[in-house]
Order: structure tokens, then C-alpha cells, then sequence
């Protein structure tokens, strides 16, 4: 989750707030539909097509090809025009979440010419997958995660819940609800988890909206100050050399009194602020406006 946060906020800095909301509309169902009837490349091509054009990439051309593989897919990423994706050979059959492992080689394409990368192969798989989510083509990743008592299917490197918060989080900033695409019920189900930890960052102190026991323990890691507290305590946030809880506050001096630090719910990165009971507090990256109570 960790990364999940750190791949917001790089999104918002890279693309800009305008830039995010111009993803407002999510890739359609109806363009990820691929029957087995249809010609298998030139239904592939056409949902590549679709995603390309989803995610903004107008001048790129994709050309997909089926073969056998351990991953579900990689893409060949070079200067362009054209980009070469391969795919698994068991999409021959297993057509309805073709789209799913176009969406996240796409979106690699995407990060590729936006040079917006994080420092290890690990972490940057994480970034596509929280950038395919949160840009709109990603529920088609989470629709794809399937379980029963004999079979087992998950595509990406998200877990379905890190999914579903992501999704969750873009269906805060963009009013849209992706549950009634989703075509099973363990998707639907980690989209619902997800949103529940989306809705508890919205919930935490300083913000306004945080509840009385959340408020309590706000309070006491406030009077504690910057007094070293030596190691863990009960509380909500972080003072000086201790931590209360593992929440995401922490209290510090300054020349002009204490202040806080608090990640925005929206895109994660870090304000810092004085602490002067109710206010407003404008996020600098994605520009959101949050009541707060410090």
C-alpha cells in the first residue's frame, strides 16, 4: 500500500490534477467485449485499438501476438510508433480478459512516454497497476479475479483489495461506481473492501470528518507534543521519536509553534500545516480542498 501511495502521488505530480480528470471516462465494457466468433488478431487489435485510445495514446499502434509464456503478457517498449505486445496463449480461449492483460502492457506504454517511473522493477509494476485503476482502464484487472473451489485467476501485481481501493479512490475524485461492471462476485466483493479502506482515509484525523474515538487520540498525540515518547503507545499518530498507533500524523516544532503532517486523502503525498484547530488546508499536488481540525 505503501507503493500503491507513493504511485498517486507520482501520478498527480507527473500528469497534473487537469491532466488526471481528462481519464474521467472509463474504458467501456462494450470495448472489451471479444466473442469467440470474432477473428482471434483482429479482435485482439481492436481492443488494443480501444485501450490505446482510453489512455491517450493516439499515435501509438499496437500489435498484438499469442504465444507461449509464464507471464500473462510483456510489451516490447521502444521509441514508437509501434509497440509489439505478447500475450499468454491460454487468451486464445479465455477471451473475456484479453483486455485485462492488454490494459496493463498499455498502460505501460503510457508510463514509458510520460518517463514517470519508480526506482525498482518491483515498485514500477505496482505504479502500472495503480495507474491503469486510477486512469480508468484498471477495473478490467480486478474484473479478472476469479476463485472457486477448483480454479484460481489473478492478473496484475495489485492484491484485489489493493485494486478495489484504487478503484475506490478514483471513484471518490471522479463520482463514477465501477461495481455494476464487474461480472463476479469476488470482485465485487474486493471493489467493496477496497472502498471501505478508501473511505477510512477520508475519516482519519486532522480532517474534520474523523470520529470522536479518532479525535480523542488526536488530541493526545497533540498534547504530547514533541516529547520522545520511546516507542509505541495507543494513540493515532507519530510525536517526536514515538508512535501512537501507526497512523499517518506526526506532530513536529517550529519556530512559529507545533504543526502537523498528514498525508491528503486524494493523492497521498505529504501536507504539513500549523496547528490552529479548525481550517482549511489546500493540497499543493492535486489541489483539493480539505476541512481539517488540527
Amino acid at each position: 500500500m505503501e507503493t500503491v501511495r507513493a504511485s498517486l502521488t507520482a501520478l498527480f505530480r507527473r500528469l497534473t490534477p487537469e491532466g488526471v480528470r481528462a481519464y474521467a471516462t472509463s474504458f467501456a465494457p462494450a470495448d472489451a467485449a471479444f466473442d469467440t466468433a470474432d477473428d482471434l488478431h483482429l479482435g485482439a487489435h481492436r481492443v488494443a485499438a480501444a485501450m490505446v485510445r482510453a489512455l491517450g495514446l493516439p499515435d501509438a499502434r499496437v500489435v498484438v501476438a499469442f504465444r507461449p509464456m509464464r507471464d500473462a503478457a510483456t510489451v516490447e517498449l521502444t521509441v514508437g510508433p509501434e509497440y509489439f505486445i505478447e500475450v499468454n496463449d491460454r487468451f486464445r480461449t479465455h477471451r473475456r480478459d484479453l483486455a485485462a492483460a492488454l490494459a496493463h502492457e498499455v498502460t505501460h506504454v503510457l508510463l514509458h512516454r510520460l518517463d514517470l517511473r519508480l526506482p525498482t522493477t518491483a515498485e514500477n509494476e505496482i505504479l502500472t497497476d495503480t495507474a491503469a485503476a486510477y486512469l480508468g482502464v484498471g477495473w478490467l484487472l480486478l474484473d479478472a479475479y476469479r476463485e472457486d473451489a477448483l480454479t484460481y485467476q489473478k492478473l496484475g501485481y495489485l492484491t484485489p483489495e489493493e485494486f478495489g481501493y484504487v478503484l475506490a479512490k478514483r471513484a471518490l475524485l471522479l463520482d463514477e461506481d465501477p461495481s455494476p461492471w464487474f461480472t463476479g462476485p469476488q470482485a465485487y466483493e474486493a471493489y467493496a473492501r477496497g472502498r471501505a479502506l478508501a473511505a477510512r482515509d477520508l475519516r482519519r484525523a486532522p480532517l474534520a470528518a474523523a470520529g470522536a474515538a479518532e479525535r480523542l487520540r488526536y488530541a493526545r498525540a497533540r498534547r504530547a507534543g514533541n516529547r520522545p515518547t520511546g516507542g509505541g503507545t495507543t494513540g493515532g499518530g507519530t510525536t517526536g521519536g514515538g508512535t501512537f498507533g501507526g497512523a499517518a500524523y506526526r506532530f513536529d516544532a517550529h519556530p512559529d509553534g507545533q504543526r502537523v503532517s498528514f498525508p491528503c486523502p486524494v493523492c497521498a503525498v505529504r501536507l504539513r500545516v500549523a496547528v490552529r484547530g479548525a481550517r482549511r488546508v489546500r493540497c499543493g499536488v492535486c489541489r483539493t480542498v480539505l476541512e481539517c481540525d488540527t
